[in-house]
């Protein structure tokens, strides 16, 4: 009975969700999210699932094209000329002609001048996205040609072309009509003292751009692409609309990878797994990734669902991982973090949460980048034996209900704590896991599943023993800096385990400035060892996204990188 009264509380639910919505269009796609994004700030957010609706906002200088995973020029008319001249490589762009912002004026390069002000600008909240244009030193405008601009940079590396096209570019017109900051020379947010530029008229226009991206300031996320937010109920859904008179479309047939098909796109909020199956099964959603292992396989002999809908496993590059905590007192040594490692049973993880679907790996680097993945790496064996010698050099004893030690003058028992997305079968089936093997070996786990906010604010603010979590890259870049250097191991910096040694930081900066690939595959082979040999970010597997998509539509783009298809180009079948 109380299995009925769940199935029609999912079903009420549902049902709920879906009204006072605008009307469903003939070619409307409806998809699943998983946890509210929360924010759409082109320069601030915070999570996958807002990257993917602001893809759909705003352009970057260059793009992948889903098609084929190639890189090739989105706001830009073509791959910018590079000029190589002692330390510094010039790149010049010319922005596409067509381009335009949705009031009808052009996209100029004062609006990339003005946008990588915002970036580098101290007074805007965008620490992560900054340290990845670290290397940008000037920006030259052309004064003949508003489209034309060049990117002056401190030295040279190959990814160092995608890098200087991988952000969105800002309406300088919308976020600031004074036009304060085109008096500011783009070096003087590089230079220690910029606080001659903190005066009322910056600060408005980072507080402008700090609000960017909350539902209540969805006037202000206008960009280039070819959808506006049309309406936006936080915990239910984002409805985007196509421009009518979007000037992608004036750019030819030569310009495919730059489109805007679907006249609606409707982002579905639905935290709880069982609920979204539902929802596709009974045809309200058009497109569901990330299903779980048994439901998909059960998809795949359901002869009446694939009728309607095409399955599809591209290989992935979202790294599924292990983080324990290395300021917690408990967990300084890293014996102890290495013991804890040892009572990871990954294969065990991914035949049970995975099946075929996952690949294990010894470091954040995908397995099929041979050239960069370790050669003589092994994954971390579960051995519970090696786990006890290892507790043991690191001072802990071993009593009947467990493990304590004496930390500064205090008892300590050897508990942990486990975070992990609240509904996320996956993560359920794996703690579980680590659970029972931890419990065998003396260790007591709490489990405790989190809503997506609650979990991310306990991450942020390091209030946490161990969690498991996701993320997401791609075959092109391996900007590793947010991730593991010791200088965004701050609350809310990226770097949420503490990692980082003086020699890891020092291969972080190598690993950004290698002029070679052989280079940068010896510099990140060693940063694998390290990781390794610290065990506070404990990479376990890549995972094969599972997807569903109803037939209806063709030119989905289905390919490994996020966000494993192009919404923009679905198009109805004849």
């Amino acid at each position: 009975m109380r299995k009925t009264q769940a199935f029609l509380f999912s079903l009420l639910l549902l049902l709920l969700n879906f009204c006072g919505q605008p009307a469903r269009q003939p070619d409307e796609v409806r998809l699943r999210l998983a946890i509210d994004p929360g924010s759409l700030s082109p320069i601030g957010y915070t999570s996958l699932e807002a990257l993917q609706i602001i893809n759909l906002l705003y352009h970057s200088l260059l793009t992948v094209d889903l098609e084929d995973n190639e890189l090739k020029p989105g706001l830009a008319s073509a791959f910018p000329e590079v000029e190589r001249k002692d330390s510094l490589t010039f790149f010049h762009y010319q922005l596409r002609p067509e381009a335009e912002w949705p009031d009808g004026s052009p996209v100029t390069a004062q609006d990339v001048a003005f946008t990588l002000k915002v970036l580098k600008s101290p007074y805007v909240r965008n620490e992560n996205i900054r340290s990845q244009l670290e290397f940008i030193q000037d920006i030259k405008l052309n004064s003949a040609d508003p489209s034309r601009f060049t990117l002056v940079c401190r030295g040279y590396t190959p990814e160092m072309q995608l890098l200087t096209g991988d952000f969105f570019i800002l309406p300088s017109y919308l976020l600031d009509p004074q036009q304060v900051y085109n008096t500011i020379p783009l070096q003087a947010w590089s230079t220690a003292d910029s606080t001659q530029y903190n005066t009322d008229r910056t600060r408005a226009v980072a507080t402008r751009c700090n609000s960017l991206g909350s539902p209540e300031n969805k006037a202000l996320l206008q960009g280039s692409a070819g959808y506006e937010v049309a309406e936006w109920a936080p915990g239910q859904h984002i409805v985007l609309k196509r421009k009518e008179n979007w000037w992608g479309k004036n750019t030819g047939n030569v310009v495919s990878h730059l489109t805007a098909h679907p006249a609606q796109i409707n982002f579905q909020i639905i935290p709880d797994n069982t609920t979204a199956l539902l929802a596709l099964k009974n045809s309200q959603l058009d497109v569901l990734d990330n299903i779980p292992v048994n439901e998909f396989e059960q998809l795949r002999q359901d002869e009446n669902f694939l009728k309607n809908y095409d399955l599809h496993t591209p290989q992935g590059y979202d790294l599924i991982y292990a983080a324990i905590n290395s300021r917690a007192p408990k967990f300084r040594d890293k014996r102890t973090r290495q013991a804890i490692a040892h009572l990871l049973d990954v294969p065990a993880m991914i035949r049970v949460s995975q099946q075929s679907y996952a690949t294990p790996t010894v470091g954040p680097i995908p397995p099929d980048r041979k050239d960069l993945y370790h050669p003589q790496l092994q994954p971390r064996p579960y051995d519970p034996t090696q786990a006890t010698t290892l507790l043991k050099a690191a001072g802990w004893i071993q009593e009947q209900n467990g493990w304590y030690r004496n930390i500064n003058g205090q008892r300590e028992d050897l508990r942990i704590e486990l975070l992990y997305r609240a509904g996320n079968t996956a993560y359920e089936q794996m703690a579980l896991i680590f659970q029972q093997h931890a419990g065998k070996a003396g260790i007591p786990v709490t489990l405790l599943p989190l809503e997506g906010n609650v979990y991310s604010q306990r991450i942020d603010q390091r209030d946490y023993d161990m969690h498991f979590r996701g993320i997401s890259g791609n075959p092109f870049v391996f900007n590793f800096k947010p991730l593991f250097h010791t200088s965004f191991s701050g609350p809310g910096g990226l770097n949420s385990t503490g990692f980082g040694t003086p020699e890891s930081d020092r291969l972080l900066d190598q690993i950004n400035e290698a002029e070679s690939e052989a280079d940068k595959a010896r510099s990140l082979h060693r940063l694998q060892e390290i990781m390794q040999e610290e065990a506070a970010f404990l990479p376990l597997y890549f995972r094969k996204e599972r997807i569903a998509i109803h037939n209806r539509f063709t030119n989905t783009k289905v390919s490994g990188v996020r966000p494993y298809y192009d919404l923009s180009s679905f198009m109805l079948k004849p």
